[in-house]
This record gives C-alpha cells, sequence and structure tokens, in this order.
C-alpha cells in the first residue's frame, strides 16, 4: 500500500468526536489528496500533507516542544513525509524521534498500528508551498527518556500542560488538551 492510500484510510477512519471543524478539515485532507496524486510530498506546491507528533510524560503531566528554527515558534515535533514512511503514523514516530533525539516513544491509540490521530490541524506556510496539511498524534515518552536537540531547533524543552498555554499557539494548546483527553480515556 502506498503513503498516499495509508493517508486516505487514515483520513476515513478519523474519529472526529463530533467536532464540525474536524470533520471539516478531515474532508478538506480527503479532497486535496483525491484531485494531487502527489498529494503527500513537499513538491505539491498548492500544500501536501505533513506528520506531527506531541511527545507527551503523562507521569510528569508535561510535554517536550521545540523551538522551531524556521518559524521562531514552540511546537510538536513533525514534518514532511518522506519516501521511506510507510504510513503516516511512521510518518510522525520517525519524526518525533529524529527531533527529540529519544529513542523509544510510542505512538498513542487504538488505530490499526496502535496509533490514531488525536487532532487534525490546516496552517498556511510560506511560499513556494501554501499549506500544510498536518495529521498530529500524540508519542508517549518512555520513562528514562532523555531529550536531544536537532538540527531542525532552536531549543527543546518540556513544558507542563499548564504552561503550554505561555508558550505556544492555540493550535499547539489544542493538541496537548486533546492528548490529555486520550490519555484519559486509555486509562
Amino acid at each position: 500500500m502506498s503513503l498516499h492510500d495509508d493517508a486516505v484510510l487514515v483520513l476515513k477512519g478519523y474519529e472526529d468526536g463530533g467536532d464540525a471543524a474536524q470533520a471539516g478539515l478531515r474532508q478538506q485532507y480527503l479532497d486535496h489528496l483525491a484531485a494531487h496524486p502527489d498529494g503527500m510530498w513537499k513538491a505539491c506546491g498548492v500544500g501536501h500533507v505533513t506528520a506531527s507528533a506531541l511527545v507527551v510524560d503523562p507521569e510528569r503531566q508535561q510535554v517536550l516542544l521545540t523551538l522551531h528554527k524556521k518559524l521562531g515558534m514552540w511546537l510538536q515535533m513533525g514534518g514532511h513525509c518522506e519516501p521511506g514512511d510507510e504510513t503516516l503514523a511512521a510518518a510522525a514516530l520517525r519524526e518525533a524521534t529524529e527531533e527529540s533525539g529519544i529513542e523509544g516513544l510510542t505512538l498513542l491509540g487504538p488505530g490499526p498500528d496502535g496509533a490514531a490521530p488525536i487532532v487534525l490541524d490546516r496552517h498556511a506556510i510560506p511560499a513556494p508551498c501554501h499549506w500544510h496539511l498536518d495529521v498530529q498524534y500524540a508519542a508517549l515518552a518512555p520513562a528514562d527518556a532523555v531529550a536531544a536537540i536537532s538540527d531542525e531547533s532552536l531549543d527543546l524543552r518540556w513544558f507542563g500542560y499548564d504552561e503550554v498555554p505561555n508558550v505556544a499557539d492555540a493550535s499547539v494548546v489544542r493538541l496537548v488538551a486533546r492528548t490529555r483527553a486520550a490519555l484519559k480515556r486509555q486509562g
């Protein structure tokens, strides 16, 4: 199965929790992929699907954020899909591992490979592309996790759940809130 096909299946199965905005985004993503066979790749100038993951330590009630080098914002780990990625979940996990330096991350959720997206976020990006259609997961850090900054970051730091609104934008705050809700559901 191609990464494009996997993305379509993931999006069709995405549980939006009755959120009309999330349902609308899911349909936009599906329409985009139907219209653009290259819609998974950075080369698709009108926009492309990306994969990200919020690294979370539920025991300590904290998340790991990266200070993005180009945007100068505190964000979750994530980015472009690569040809070697077999699934969206694998792309998100690869990005989270590369950008956090933490080995042994596991994705949260009941999906077919143990993972399911937490939230969808569509955001404008600087030219030449126009949009990132981000599929956002949560990655659980092992108890002994030691983070290491990557070349893509200016900084890497753990923040308590309640600190995130003071440093990050609304999309990250929403991702943290939905991740916390997913953690409660999984008990």
